[in-house]
């Protein structure tokens, strides 16, 4: 089977390459993003390869029925941003990367947490230039503070289990409720009270019709002053705009980013050189109080492997079987 890999980078490649000597399988790298008039470029190939931020909406998924593609396998555990509905009745084939690294975005999400309380990175640019003042660094003890996690699936738990290591209360928020948090003493709390409560906030939750903006304007007013809000899931959770009075306002006291309800033209590109049209993205950058990494949280050796080989077994599986165990289904 023919494998077009699109919105590929040279660590990536070098990685399909060497779990390939394995599957064998017939690859190509293509460099551009998934988008309407890039997805010709399927051309000729039975499946394809899509990562977080390509478009796999109606339109595209029409190119790559027309030009006979079977299989789109995600290199991603969200699948927010395919037409699950579009696939299903053109009759492609969409599998996931369920689980990867859980550890890779646990661990970054309280690095987020402990950089925006200690301000590793001012202090750090201000010894580099030789001013070792403490004005303006003064951070806050976990210990005894409360934590509320947004979704409790292996990444919130994780984190719900480092966060129990620094001595934090938990609650936690999630219709599906876990025997691992609850042994950890984890409480499960509405996400009214949770919001009420928590003097950080981390959000682990997958977005669909019920989570796209679960934070916005009502719920930031519903949270602590001086709250830490943290998003390692994904950008739609967030109301940015909300966000941003919430920060002008002062009621928001820190927010940590590694995702973005826009990320799609910014994130995993060098656009150093460009001017960046996004204005909430950028006025974003403009407050002290905020830490932005770019889609980051996943990129291990363990993570990045983990999510190459289990692409390419899904490809093999659909090759065997005309299915596969990590295929997306609709409702």
């Amino acid at each position: 089977m023919q494998l077009a890999i699109f919105n590929t980078k040279p660590y990536e490649r070098e990685i399909f390459l060497e779990y390939n000597k394995q599957f064998q399988l017939d690859l190509e790298f293509i460099e551009a993003r998934l988008v309407p008039h890039t997805a010709s470029l399927c051309r000729g190939h039975d499946a394809i390869c899509a990562f977080v931020n390509d478009d796999l909406s109606r339109d595209v998924l029409e190119v790559l029925a027309a030009e006979q593609v079977q299989l789109i396998a995600l290199r991603s555990a969200g699948f927010n941003h395919v037409d699950l509905d579009a696939a299903k009745e053109l009759g492609l084939t969409v599998a996931r990367v369920p689980a990867y690294s859980p550890y890779a975005v646990a661990e970054h999400t309280v690095g987020l947490m402990m950089t925006l309380n200690r301000k590793f990175h001012r202090s750090y640019q201000r010894v580099r230039e030789g001013n070792f003042a403490l004005h303006g660094l003064l951070g806050f003890d976990m210990h005894g503070r409360t934590a509320g996690i947004i979704g409790t699936g292996k990444i919130g738990s994780i984190v719900a289990k480092i966060l129990c290591g620094f001595g934090l209360s938990i609650v936690a928020y999630d219709a599906n409720e876990s025997e691992e948090c609850k042994a950890l003493g984890v409480r499960y709390v509405d996400l009214p009270e949770l919001l009420a409560q928590s003097d950080i906030v981390s959000l682990h939750c997958p977005l669909n019709r019920s989570t796209h903006h679960i934070i916005d304007a009502e719920a930031i007013t519903r949270m602590k002053p001086g709250v830490m809000l943290v998003n390692t899931s994904r950008g739609g959770l967030v109301d940015t705009a909300a966000v941003i009075e919430g920060l002008k306002r002062g009621h928001l006291g820190f927010l940590g980013l590694d995702v973005y309800e826009e990320e799609e033209e910014l994130f995993f590109e060098d656009l150093s050189n460009s001017i960046i049209q996004d204005d909430r993205f950028m006025r974003l950058l403009t407050f002290p109080n905020v830490m932005i990494t770019a889609h980051q949280a996943f990129f291990t050796k363990e993570a990045v492997s983990n999510i190459v080989e289990t692409t390419l077994y899904n490809v093999k599986e659909f090759i065997s079987s005309g299915s596969c165990s990590n295929e997306v289904k609709t409702d």
